[in-house]
């Protein structure tokens, strides 16, 4: 048998590289961390070929003298933690891990002058070994270079990813540190080309939306909630400012960006009714709470956390994003694209038949414009336009659509109710299209309303008011209670909620070790299989440590109840009822997006509609 052994120390570094350096992004991120932790008022990154050949992290911080320079490269030194408490830290990273192990699978240069020195120092470590260390010119503050990461552990190199790849990493390292600290300056060079440039003391919102998608700055909300002693801030995107993917999704707990299991999941419960199951919030949340309330030591990368009170976090969580979204009332995110603009140019359909003369620019008008306002009840005013219409359609019958709206009667001079109708958000109703679209008037532009998505999020404000998710909830009980054969630990996940579950309608006992027996369900999902419902509810359970699922589900029945419920596309509505319909969306929370994350109205500004016509 083999003899225990104690493993040399360039090994011992080696092994721990592996946790704390897994590619360039892993060692950029606690360069920078550590930048930070610094004092740092301006942190520069520069890298080379995605942090393969080059890793530089520049910092304007409190700097190390010559004697804590070769102390930090000892393993399990910090100056991070002032005391034992390790559950107060406060600081990015406290390890004392990352400078020793990235030293010994790179070549690792540490330039550095305290504030006040008359010189810097500068000590070089080629994967583990000392070869320079003596005096160097440099500003108060520190510089780290990172060369030919894992140049001699080839085992280790060849498994790292393309240079494209790699410097998306490190993208996002930079931008997730440089939005949890606006108040410090980052700026990000790759192959000599500056990717981000922000300026220190920044507003959040100002430099979520920099980082993110600047359409933030327009179709987002910004949160700003307290309950007890935790604090979220953020900015969160309208629903229907949405992604195919969650890689827009930035979540940060005390300053530090981490990737949480229960926080995605309580974004995703928030955002429940207002998005397609296939599409994404785009969000940036930071929440504040005190360190013994959270575990930051789960990981070496620290990027996952744990609760003390998870149940509390998630509650908290969705009602603040909850609170933000219908604060926005009828808000949607509906910026006119360029492709979208282009198609009310007006351009020829075909070209002219033999003998024919070209289309004149009234004919062309006529042809893109007139279906919209053909059709009118009695009125003076509506007549003459009636009648220029038929003008139009005599002059170039041949290209002209059949009429496919309807129109309000105008009167000569509007009276006083329809002056003030016309200061309403979404204006007062004109007419409608292909009796979908309901055109309307207003102050500042032309608004055109979706009827049917429109009503379908009005009938689910409705049930939900009316108390229908307590309805919905009450239980079908099975004629012959059904055992359902899980795994122990998922047995053991579900009889601790069995209470959570009974109010949603899902009653379960236990039936042995690896069993659930199911009593009832509930009475809306009286037509799902019993034992899929249960298997996907231990599975969320598993996943998320909570049964949102269910919830969902529940969610879920209800807007498909909304949807039935709705005004159908295709319905003739009359004036009166567009009205009506108008202004129950100015009143009700989040009536910009249907259920399913889409816009349910777009406006066209006097400003959009002078372009159209080359006034501006």
């Amino acid at each position: 048998m083999p003899t225990i052994r104690r493993l040399p120390e360039h090994l011992v570094n080696r092994i721990a590289a592996g946790e704390v350096v897994e590619r360039p992004a892993s060692a950029l991120k606690e360069l920078v961390e550590n930048a930070v932790d610094a004092g740092a008022t301006q942190v520069t990154v520069r890298i080379a070929s995605g942090g393969l050949d080059l890793i530089e992290v520049t910092d304007d911080g409190c700097g190390m003298r010559p004697d804590e320079m070769a102390l930090a490269l000892e393993r399990h030194a910090t100056s991070k933690l002032p005391d034992e408490h390790i559950e107060m830290v406060s600081t990015l990273g406290f390890r004392g891990e990352a400078l020793p192990s990235i030293g010994s699978v790179a070549r690792l240069t540490i330039e550095s002058r305290p504030r006040g020195a008359d010189e810097g120092w500068k000590r070089v470590t080629d994967h583990g070994v000392v070869t320079e260390d003596g005096p160097a010119a440099l500003p108060p503050g520190t510089r780290i270079r990172v060369e030919d990461l894992f140049g001699k552990v080839p085992a280790r190199r060849k498994f790292l990813r393309t240079p494209r790849s790699e410097y998306a990493a490190c993208q996002d390292v930079v931008r997730r540190l440089a939005m949890a600290r606006p108040d410090i300056g980052f700026v990000l060079e790759h192959d000599g080309r500056r990717v981000i440039a922000v300026q220190p003391d920044e507003e959040l919102a100002s430099r979520v939306a920099r980082l993110v998608a600047r359409e933030l700055a327009e179709d987002g909300v910004l949160i700003d909630s307290e309950r007890g002693n935790a604090h979220l801030t953020g900015v969160a995107g309208l629903p229907t400012y949405n992604r195919g993917v969650a890689d827009h999704q930035y979540l940060f707990v005390n300053g530090r960006p981490v990737k949480d299991r229960l926080l995605t999941g309580a974004v995703r419960g928030a955002y429940a009714d207002m998005l397609a199951r296939d599409r994404h919030a785009v969000l940036a949340l930071f929440l504040s709470i005190p360190p013994e309330e959270v575990d930051v030591n789960v990981h070496p990368a620290k990027t996952e956390v744990r609760f003390r009170d998870p149940a509390f976090i998630r509650g908290f969580l969705v009602g603040a994003l909850r609170h933000a979204l219908e604060a926005a009332g009828q808000k949607s995110a509906q910026p006119p694209s360029a492709n979208a603009m282009g198609n009310w140019q007006v351009e020829p359909a075909a070209p002219a038949r033999s003998g024919e003369p070209a289309p004149s620019i009234g004919s062309l008008f006529a042809r893109e414009y007139a279906p919209q306002r053909t059709s009118y009840p009695s009125g003076g005013g509506a007549g003459r336009v009636a009648e220029g219409a038929a003008a139009w359609r005599a002059y170039e019958a041949d290209v002209m659509a059949q009429p496919s709206g309807r129109a309000e009667a105008l009167s000569e001079e509007p009276d006083a109710a329809e002056e003030e109708a016309l200061r309403y958000p979404l204006g007062v109703a004109r007419g409608q299209i292909s009796n979908t679209y309901i055109v309307a008037e207003a102050e500042d532009g032309l608004v055109i309303v979706d009827q049917h998505a429109a009503h379908e999020r009005l009938v689910l404000e409705r049930l939900k008011a009316a108390g229908a998710e307590e309805a919905m909830n009450r239980s079908q009980a099975l004629l012959l209670p059904e055992v359902v054969e899980l795994e122990e630990v998922a047995c053991d996940a579900l009889e601790e909620k069995l209470e959570d579950l009974a109010r949603f309608g899902l009653v379960l006992e236990r039936f042995g070790p690896g069993a659930m027996l199911v009593r009832a369900i509930p009475s809306v999902l009286r037509k799902s299989s019993a034992e899929a419902l249960v298997r996907d509810v231990a599975d969320d359970l598993a996943k998320n440590g909570d049964a949102l699922l269910l919830g969902e589900r529940l969610d879920l029945v209800l807007a498909t109840m909304a949807c039935h419920g709705s005004v159908r596309a295709g319905r003739t509505l009359s004036v009166a009822e567009m009205n009506a319909l108008l202004r129950e969306m100015e009143h009700t929370p989040r009536s910009g997006q249907c259920n399913h994350g889409r816009p349910t109205w777009v406006k066209l500004a006097h400003a959009d509609i002078e372009k159209l016509f080359g006034r501006k």
